[in-house]
């Protein structure tokens, strides 16, 4: 058991190790290359020790990566092609620092050469090839051309949830992203494959993997709830990890048998998962939110007045990047003085989005306010505003998201804005409204109106207790 350990800790260098030669030789290469030239003749001295190096780190390299292959799964041809191909870079190597230091060798220095920098590529991918799948250099150069891949990464949209194949359409995305990087064709870690319904349920060299039908004694659960820095879990903490709602789905398919050709639609669906299917739809129907920042250009804001405002110690910012709207912010100063919001009237165009919370301003401030028709964001959350104030406001049409939070502001006071037709969001935290949620959502039916204060249910999930696999010995 130790010599095994010791024998894949050094195996495992090799991912380290394998750059090495690759580097080395590949600069004692261009060495020999510069050295042609002239300008370049101190050069020479130095190439032999370079290619030395060089061998030295490709056999280690060699011994390395023989012992990694004995001690993981990987496809055995390729892997064959590999350490053949990496031995070759080692002995050619060798033999091009043998021509170096005798220039008598009887071997063609420049085929030498030559033939190195050919089998340090194809080594090289090769090796990619193992780690990353046979069409890790390929697949970019054809979704180039070739527009969107079928094998690519991304999970698509379903354009009809419920007509999809479970597996085919909804699991086999999930696996390909988060799975078969380190279980394909070319890599089986401990043995399992799950590129492959057929494999899935072989499972590897511990077992089955999936049991169909009870998803909460299913390896392939069991591990992905392991926690993150235990050696079990399932994927590598390093790798990219499976969202609560893919969990969910897996869950959701293996609960109902595990079935290859089965649509969603003929599955049963839980409450829980109606959801999350319908989030995997293509929704043409989508209404998009229209965009805070307003698509007509507008002139540059007057760099004297913002000077000026800066001064005051508030901030003046571009909402965007080659974009002359701007905003206003009061997170530095508290005490606003009328003279600030008459400078800030002088910015009335560009001016879009305003925090001005946590301020000594009141209502008297808001006919300033208001004057600055262009806003689509503004912030006046735990002020001195009231309810007898906030009707001001109805003036800004334009207005998209409004902070009341920690106000004395009533339901009535927030009715006199239900004109606002581009309302999108109005938050009421700590303010005398929250009382009246059904009939604010009433009079703003396409608003959301969030009055605060949640209290989130403990879910019979959220205490599970996930222990860890035990150890046959």
């Amino acid at each position: 058991m130790v010599l095994l350990s010791i024998t894949t800790f050094i195996g495992r260098l090799h991912p380290v190790l394998v750059h090495l030669p690759i580097g080395i030789l590949l600069v004692g290469l261009l060495m020999q290359w510069l050295s042609r030239k002239p300008t370049y003749a101190t050069l020479i001295p130095a190439i032999p020790i370079v290619l030395l190096a060089g061998t030295f780190s490709a056999l280690a390299s060699c011994i390395t990566g023989y012992l990694l292959s004995i001690s993981d799964d990987y496809d055995k041809d390729l892997v064959s092609w590999h350490m053949w191909m990496g031995i070759g870079v080692a002995l050619v190597s060798l033999m091009l620092y043998a021509k170096e230091k005798n220039p008598a060798f009887a071997i063609d220095k420049k085929i030498l050469s030559i033939g190195l920098l050919v089998l340090i590529m194809v080594t090289g991918h090769l090796g990619g090839s193992l780690t990353h799948g046979s069409d890790y250099l390929s697949k970019p150069i054809q979704q180039i051309f070739g527009g969107d891949s079928s094998e690519s990464t991304a999970i698509k949209p379903i354009a009809n949830v419920q007509e999809a194949v479970a597996y085919t359409d909804v699991i086999e995305p999930i696996l390909a992203t988060k799975c078969y990087s380190c279980h394909n064709n070319n890599k089986q870690k401990g043995g399992l494959r799950l590129d492959q319904m057929s494999f899935i349920l072989k499972g590897g060299k511990d077992g089955k993997v999936l049991v169909p039908g009870n998803a909460d004694a299913s390896e392939l659960i069991k591990r992905a709830l392991l926690p993150t820095d235990n050696d079990d879990h399932m994927p590598p903490k390093e790798k990219p990890q499976l969202t609560e709602s893919q969990l969910a789905l897996l869950h959701w398919w293996i609960t109902n048998n595990a079935d290859a050709t089965q649509k969603v639609k003929e599955l049963p669906q839980t409450d829980k998962i109606k959801p999350i299917l319908a989030a995997l739809q293509n929704a043409k129907t989508e209404v998009k939110a229209p965009a805070s920042i307003p698509a007509t250009p507008v002139q540059a804001a007057d760099e004297k007045v913002i000077s000026q405002l800066k001064a005051h110690n508030i901030m003046v910012l571009p909402v965007a990047q080659n974009s002359n709207y701007i905003m206003a912010s009061f997170v530095t100063d508290s005490v606003v003085e009328k003279a600030d919001l008459q400078l800030l009237l002088q910015l009335q165009p560009q001016l879009i989005w305003l925090k001005i919370s946590n301020t000594n301003i009141a209502d008297d401030a808001l006919d300033m306010i208001a004057q600055y028709t262009q806003l689509t964001r503004l912030d006046i959350a735990n002020t001195h505003i009231t309810a007898a104030g906030v009707p001001k406001l109805a003036a800004l049409t334009h207005l998209q998201y409004l902070n009341l939070v920690g106000n004395n502001v009533n339901a009535n006071a927030v009715l006199a804005l239900k004109n606002l037709q581009k309302l999108q969001s109005i938050y009421l935290y700590k303010t005398n409204s929250a009382t009246a949620y059904t009939a604010l959502k009433a009079a703003f039916p396409h608003t959301a109106i969030d009055t605060g204060g949640y209290r989130v249910p403990t879910l019979v999930s959220d205490t599970t207790l996930v222990k860890e696999p035990e150890e046959n010995y």
